[in-house]
């Protein structure tokens, strides 16, 4: 949704105004070109784009894991922007969850501790309201006979539900997820796809994901096309098939 800097009615996280420029002189590249926009609570947003298109840099200054050239980016109510580097990692350690398409458990931790994790990192632990959360997010992914298994002892499907519950143990305020399905096979993609639309529409998870998987996409509730830095199309939910059709329009146009 495109937003002014002034609108931040049930904004998960928004940007304004963002650009990012790597390189100088003949390898100067603009990444990220004056972009402004907001994912609204409970929403499930795909983010798109051909590679270069700037969705992964996008993701990584919303989530604050990288700075804007210029420009400003909130998460929630917090402006992020110029947030020292222990100041960011308190914050998204509380209020952010991962998901990443390698999975990124902890090896030498099984099921329960690396759903834990979060927990442990802050340095405290699950509350009993926590506790119960997790013991839901256990029984919904079907892990409840996997908790003492290690990581190598899973499925890859197996795996990315450790990793989803990893990252909704803690109730974070958004949960970015980078082609959560790109390692797994296509039934497998579509369980885990399913999972996460399922913690958006019942739970009220705020959930971005960046992807260039039309199938991937279509199980959103809003797809941002981004194309050259600059957002091209927001729309809301479309067929996997209408997602293709624009992403070629796109790659013919360019």
């Amino acid at each position: 949704m495109q937003i002014s800097p002034h609108d931040t009615r049930d904004m998960a996280a928004r940007v304004h105004n963002l650009t990012k420029i790597f390189g100088a002189g003949d390898s100067r590249v603009n990444a990220l070109d004056d972009v402004s926009l907001g994912i609204r609570r409970g929403d499930f947003t795909a983010i798109m784009g051909p590679s270069g298109s700037g969705k992964s840099t996008l993701m990584h200054i919303m989530a604050g894991l990288d700075n804007a050239t210029s420009g400003r980016a909130f998460i929630g109510d917090t402006e992020i922007t110029g947030m020292s580097d222990l100041d960011l990692t308190v914050l998204r350690r509380s209020r952010v969850g991962f998901v990443f398409q390698s999975f990124n458990l902890v090896p030498t931790l099984d099921v329960a501790d690396n759903i834990a994790l979060p927990f442990e990192l802050a340095g405290r632990a699950p509350s009993a309201i926590a506790r119960r959360r997790i013991d839901t997010l256990v029984e919904t992914m079907g892990l409840g006979s996997r908790l003492r298994h290690r990581p190598h002892e899973l499925s890859g499907g197996q795996q990315q539900r450790v990793a989803i519950a990893r990252a909704l143990a803690t109730q974070p305020d958004l949960v970015f997820a980078d082609e959560p399905t790109g390692n797994l096979d296509s039934r497998t993609g579509r369980e885990v796809l399913a999972l996460l639309a399922r913690a958006s529409r019942e739970h009220g998870q705020s959930i971005a994901m960046v992807t260039h998987d039309p199938v991937a996409a279509s199980h959103a509730d809003r797809v941002i096309f981004l194309g050259d830095g600059r957002v091209t199309a927001d729309v809301p939910r479309q067929s996997a098939e209408t997602i293709s059709a624009f992403m070629l329009s796109q790659e013919v146009g360019a």
